[in-house]
């Protein structure tokens, strides 16, 4: 018995696509079947299994368990909720790993899964390893059982574990994701005034989409801030491991912005921390966490790459721009937003000063969001090498940890190939409007000399 995915499916950092089309039961099984494989092969028995609450969760739950009880393995059902409870259980169960089902961001009919083994990250090769394992049948043989556990009052106790936080007035959008019934659960335990939206765990998504790092998505909640004059507002990811957060103002506090927050709250208790961001974040949470007293470390975009650079450097905080904040003080170090939610009630409290305060701190900076336009696939690597020689070749001050991103003394400028799509990924920023505007410059001009137009946006 073999199985052949569709060549679109088989990700950098996850598995995914449409159902009924890319996607199907039979791919559900065969993953199952080729991660208990590797689970029994490294000598592990038990795997924890979740799924967020699309409609095709349940289906695909029932066959990637039936795939790894074919292989031997017995499967930990913990049921609907999101990514971060399954982390929770693979972190707090006796289990060998785990896998989510969800679609996380991606429009209704995607779905997908994400991977943990063994503590630590699974992407990349590993999941390239499940497509050759699959295509080959090279697949164990037993009978393994499941059990269904309820762990969403465990992880949520999990949650406010030594909470040290204030009162607050607090908006939270849940944007009919996974994380709904959590942060009912978890408003209930917190001091303070709380206000809810959208918390129906709902797979059609009827308000908005549940991506909070696009700010068309926030009007909703921007909306509920204004008229009950919160002191902040946080939203979540279709699988809750991505926030999203405004402050009493209505201006939206971007990922890189939060972990300027985080990383003063943090570095009080541990001086010279290392503090992780990826490329695409901005130049002033870099030059911040040095003004703190930490060591600021710019590595790659992608949430599997940046937990193991965490677990390598043992960095307590780490982030990215598109709103994953991984804790490794006082928690796991994998991304959880109702989490991060907590924890920026607790550092505004810790740092004396309201989340609206803190935000007005901040340099202002002028900055482009992602730009992210279409290429051909087998393009997008050569055109960032190509780039590479060009600057390099012109004495430019290039940082080549993920992509190019060039210093000049307008700012700086990224281009990067997307992990998981074909695209290619742009961002910008500078101190004006006209440094900006020749940074853009800069940017199309390479693309230009090789063969690229910066045209409509891709979608993520």
């Amino acid at each position: 018995m073999t199985h052949i995915f569709h060549p679109t499916m088989l990700r950098e950092y996850d598995i995914r696509g449409v159902v009924g089309d890319t996607l199907s039961d039979k791919d559900a099984y065969a993953i199952g079947r080729s991660f208990a494989t590797l689970v029994a092969r490294a000598g592990g028995k038990r795997v924890a299994v979740g799924f967020d609450g699309r409609l095709s969760s349940p289906m695909l739950c029932d066959a990637l368990v039936a795939g790894i009880n074919a292989a031997g393995i017995d499967a930990l059902n913990v049921g609907l909720g999101p990514t971060p409870m399954l982390y929770y259980a693979a972190s707090t169960e006796d289990v060998d790993g785990g896998i989510q089902i969800t679609g996380s961001h991606n429009p209704p009919d995607y779905n997908g899964f994400k991977f943990v083994m063994q503590g630590r990250p699974f992407y990349g090769a590993d999941i390239q390893r499940v497509g050759e394992m699959a295509a080959a049948g090279d697949w164990e043989v037993g009978e393994g059982a499941t059990q269904s556990i309820d762990i969403i009052d465990a992880y949520v106790d999990r949650l406010v574990e030594g909470f040290a936080g204030g009162a607050y007035r607090v908006g939270w959008d849940a944007g009919n994701g996974a994380a709904g019934t959590v942060i009912e659960k978890l408003t209930a335990k917190l001091p303070g005034e709380h206000h809810l939206l959208f918390t129906d765990i709902d797979g059609h998504f009827p308000n908005h989409h549940p991506d909070p790092t696009e700010e068309k998505n926030l009007a909703d909640l921007r909306k509920l801030v204004a008229e009950r004059s919160l002191d902040f507002g946080v939203a979540f990811d279709g699988d809750g491991d991505r926030i999203g957060a405004i402050d009493g103002e209505g201006r939206v506090i971007w990922g890189d912005q939060l972990l300027q927050i985080y990383a003063a709250a943090l570095l009080q208790d541990m001086p010279g921390a290392t503090i992780i961001a990826d490329v695409k974040a901005s130049q002033a949470l870099f030059d911040r966490v040095s003004e703190l007293g930490g060591t600021p470390l710019m590595w790659k975009t992608g949430h599997s790459l940046i937990k193991a650079k965490m677990k390598e450097t043992g960095s307590p905080l780490a982030g990215e721009m598109s709103g994953h904040v991984f804790f490794a003080d006082r928690y796991y170090g994998y991304d959880d937003a109702p989490y991060a939610a907590v924890r920026l009630i607790e550092a505004a409290t810790k740092l004396g000063q309201s989340v609206t305060e803190l935000r007005g701190a901040m340099a202002p900076m002028v900055n482009t969001p992602e730009l992210r336009f279409q290429v051909d696939e087998v393009r997008k690597f050569a055109i960032v090498d190509e780039v590479l020689a060009r600057l390099t070749a012109s004495g430019a001050k290039v940082d080549r940890t993920d992509g190019a991103r060039v210093l000049t003394h307008d700012g700086w400028w990224l281009l990067r190939a997307s992990n998981t799509q074909d695209v290619l990924v742009a961002r910008a920023e500078a101190n004006d409007d006209a440094a900006l505007a020749r940074l853009l410059a800069a940017i199309d001009e390479q693309l230009a000399l090789s063969g690229i137009a910066r045209g409509e946006q891709a979608g993520h």
